[in-house]
């Protein structure tokens, strides 16, 4: 992968050893001298079978400060699915990191400036056109479908605040309007408004693949695939794709107080907003956003093997363990209490006193995911607050007034 700075410099693609564990593909990758003191980018295939820690989602190219001067990847890998595997079993793992990275510096500070989230900039009528710039597989080879991490180029013209969502206009004919396009498709924005590249310019989405199964013959029916999901996770750098907005302001982040207490709750691609509050406040060196209060992230998933930007959030938590705390929920790997399966709800269940006691205290709490989350969630929080002499229709109604909740499903 070509860096550009004060030398030339390329880092080859390694092919590893089939049986080499994690330390050892460290050790056997090209470091340059340069950057001991901030990230090392590589791209290198690692065999699937290895460690799981490997398997996860891991950080993209982006601009860094190696002593300063700024290093910029201008090449980035092929990584949608047809190509992220290759005939031999391996994988593709992009961006193997030091772990004693600083924060990196973002530009341009403008971003800063605006009083109110941009909104509808671009409408259905006149979208943007953007550009794909990687696709890349977030899960291992266990997880129940397929997530993958959609990086886009908007040349800065598209600015959006983290927490806001982008529209996609797949392309194509509505099959229920024929001459018309498709229909709108809201994601949410998996990074902060300086995007992976750190410059303003680009924007992600984190996208799980839609697929259709006959229920009787359970095999797969290709004619009733999710049209915008598959075209973004089937997507190639320099596609073209249509995007509107951005839109949304129920879970923008509250940056008035930088020691607020956050409470994030996502299950599976829900997860996207809270990666972006998470940059901005761990990874980014933003002059005029400090964060110094506690972030608590839980994130239900199936299994070990779908954990989304996991070795971000641990790297998180290993970095600034008195802000941040990551709890997960594995419904096929872990048990509650009672025996069944490890929900989300049950993660919150377990440290019910603590939340209510930061809610109580002006904590915000943010939920992301399906819709079908929030039942069991809500009954959870009901069921507590009964069991603390509480009325919970009062205290949901008290944190709606306060703009402490905030919930995002679909």
């Amino acid at each position: 992968m070509p860096f550009v700075g004060s030398s030339s410099l390329v880092y080859p693609t390694v092919n590893l050893p089939f049986d080499c564990t994690w330390p050892q593909a460290v050790s056997l990758l090209p470091i340059h001298p340069m950057a001991h003191s901030a990230v090392s980018q590589v791209s290198v295939a690692v065999p699937v079978g290895g460690d799981s820690s490997i398997r996860r989602s891991v950080f993209k190219p982006h601009t860094l400060s190696f002593c300063g001067t700024l290093w910029a990847p201008v090449l980035t890998l092929d990584l949608s699915t047809k190509n992220a595997r290759s005939k031999y079993g391996y994988t593709i793992c992009m961006s193997v990191q030091q772990a004693n990275a600083p924060k990196v510096s973002v530009s341009p500070l403008q971003l800063e400036v605006a009083k109110e989230p941009p909104l509808n900039t671009f409408k259905p009528k006149e979208p943007y056109t953007a550009t794909i710039v990687s696709v890349e597989r977030l899960v291992g080879p266990k997880a129940p479908g397929e997530v993958c991490h959609v990086v886009i180029d908007h040349g800065g013209n598209v600015p959006y605040w983290e927490g806001q969502s982008y529209g996609v206009i797949p392309p194509g004919e509505n099959p229920k309007k024929p001459g018309s396009p498709h229909n709108v498709r809201l994601y949410s924005i998996a990074s902060t408004r300086y995007g992976d590249s750190f410059d303003g310019r680009t924007a992600s989405f984190c996208v799980r693949r839609a697929l259709y199964y006959d229920p009787e013959t359970g095999k797969e029916d290709p004619s009733k695939i999710g049209v915008c999901s598959n075209f973004l996770c089937n997507a190639k750098p320099g596609d073209k794709v249509q995007i509107t907005g951005p839109s949304g302001k129920i879970m923008l982040l509250p940056e008035d107080d930088p020691n607020a207490t956050h409470i994030m709750i996502a299950t599976g691609t829900g997860i996207a907003p809270f990666r972006g509050y998470l940059r901005r406040m761990f990874m980014e060196s933003v002059p005029k956003y400090k964060f110094g209060g506690l972030a608590w992230l839980f994130l239900g998933v199936a299994n070990s093997d779908s954990l989304l930007y996991d070795i971000e959030f641990s790297k998180y938590l290993r970095d600034h363990p008195d802000n941040f705390r990551y709890d997960t929920a594995l419904s096929r790997e872990q048990k509650n209490k009672k025996g069944g399966k490890m929900y989300v709800q049950d993660k919150i269940e377990e440290y019910s006193d603590k939340i209510f006691k930061l809610l109580d205290g002006g904590a915000h709490i943010y939920f992301c995911g399906l819709k079908g989350m929030m039942p069991g969630i809500q009954g959870t929080l009901k069921r507590v607050a009964e069991e603390r002499g509480e009325s919970w229709e009062e205290k949901l109604s008290q944190l709606k007034k306060n703009k402490q909740w905030h919930v995002e499903v679909y």
